[in-house]
């Protein structure tokens, strides 16, 4: 094929739509899709300075392992003569419009002809040449291969102090602790996977958070998981990296806990609600006269605020399970079905209803008897057992009525929105 021809590629679907040709790019052959068995991905954003290293690197590496391959660079708008460089040097180019770590390789992904893809950054920080494990567990039946910096060996200067001592190793530890797996470097950029499996993961975030996202729906589907350990050098560019640290890590810290709401919302609300319920019965349970803690009318208000704080966290899980099930970002976890049908249905509603109009009735019971007591004989012990567990009851009725509502405007919001078309522009 003329390595001069543009394509315009899909990121719904892996269908290429027909070629045009554009009259640049050198004489390079390029593997039909039949016979190329590797893909090798490179996001850009002007990085011209290190880009040509890379990709002589992994054209090397296909010429002496003998891997029939290809040479993608997924470009996101560099102006600095990235496409003309990879076109040069035997690289086919997508050109992807939608800015982000995460739409260049969804792109690049579409775009790629090989049956695996290894992706990694083009800022000379993974070396591309030192590939072979990685072809090795794809061969063996492996669906995704992700690289360990730490098992490998990280150069000096190659990875800040925060990130390699705090930012990485938590966050590897928490998605291990609430996803499993055995990736001991939840964010290595150098990955290896089968194509078809990824694509059929549906992956849909733009930004840094791809990575994350790449790692917790391969592990909620169970596909085969590998490690293989890989050198982290410094990178080759002459200004700071795209990678911000605080924003980014907390959007990857807040994309595990989107997809882990019970251990974020459900079991911390749960534990919250029932220990104020328990000290609540426990404080109407004694003499109306016994004001010490832990019994006393005191504590009742506490006790409230915990039942009112944890249902209120609660109603957050279900919310997290609805917006990604409506979003169909994935298929929810068989224990966290239960929140689509109660939230969806009659229930939630019809439970506000009832508590809110038993707390309710509470509150004006106590109304009615101070009232008949002259407004001020009431002994307020008693008032207190009577008013602290009716508004509790109330504020946990509105609040569900207050859900349910919101539950039916967020599943209209995304029922009556039309799903975004993105577009890339291939370059042969």
């Amino acid at each position: 094929m003329d390595p001069g021809v543009t394509q315009t590629v899909s990121f719904e679907r892996e269908a290429l739509l027909p070629a045009t040709h554009s009259g640049t790019g050198a004489a390079v052959a390029h593997l039909p899709a039949d016979v190329c068995e590797l893909t090798i991905l490179m996001p850009c954003l002007n990085e011209a300075k290190t880009l040509g290293r890379c990709i002589a690197k992994a054209r090397s590496f296909l010429a002496e392992s003998g891997v029939a391959g290809e040479v993608l660079v997924a470009d996101n708008g560099s102006n600095d003569g990235s496409q003309a460089l990879a076109i040069e040097l035997g690289a086919r180019v997508v050109h992807v419009a939608e800015r982000g770590y995460g739409a260049a390789l969804r792109a690049g992904i579409v775009a790629a002809r090989g049956r695996f893809v290894i992706m990694g950054d083009s800022d000379d920080s993974y070396d591309f040449s030192a590939l072979g494990p990685f072809v090795e567990q794809l061969r063996a039946g492996h669906d995704l291969v992700v690289g360990n910096r730490f098992r490998g060996g990280i150069s000096d200067g190659a990875m800040p102090l925060l990130h390699r001592y705090l930012g990485n190793p938590v966050l590897s530890f928490l998605g291990r602790r609430l996803f499993g797996g055995p990736l001991r470097d939840f964010h290595c950029g150098l990955r290896g996977f089968r194509r078809d499996v990824m694509l059929s993961l549906h992956l849909v975030t733009p930004g840094m958070e791809f990575a994350s996202e790449m790692i917790v729906k391969s592990l909620q589907a169970r596909l085969r998981v590998a490690e293989v350990p890989v050198t982290l050098s410094k990178d080759g560019r002459d200004r700071p990296p795209h990678l911000n640290t605080w924003r980014d890590g907390w959007r990857h810290l807040r994309y595990l806990m989107l997809y882990a709401p019970r251990w974020l919302f459900l079991y911390p609300g749960l534990v919250v609600f029932m220990l104020g319920l328990l000290q609540l019965a426990l404080a109407n349970a004694v003499h109306p006269g016994h004001t010490a803690w832990p019994l006393g009318i005191h504590t009742q208000l506490f006790a409230a605020a915990a039942m009112v704080l944890g249902y209120q966290t609660l109603l957050f899980a279900m919310g997290a399970v609805l917006a990604r099930h409506f979003a169909r970002l994935d298929t929810p976890h068989p224990r966290e079905r239960w929140a689509i049908g109660l939230a969806s249905g009659p229930a939630l509603p019809l439970w506000g209803g009832v508590t809110a109009l038993a707390g309710g009735a509470l509150c004006v019971a106590l109304t009615v008897q101070w009232g008949s007591a002259g407004f001020g004989a009431l002994d307020p012990q008693v008032a207190m057992r009577k008013i602290i567990p009716g508004i509790a009851l109330f504020l946990i009725g509105t609040q569900s009525l207050l859900a349910s509502v919101f539950f039916a405007a967020l599943r209209s919001a995304f029922d009556s929105s039309r799903p975004a078309r993105n577009g890339a522009r291939a370059v042969n």
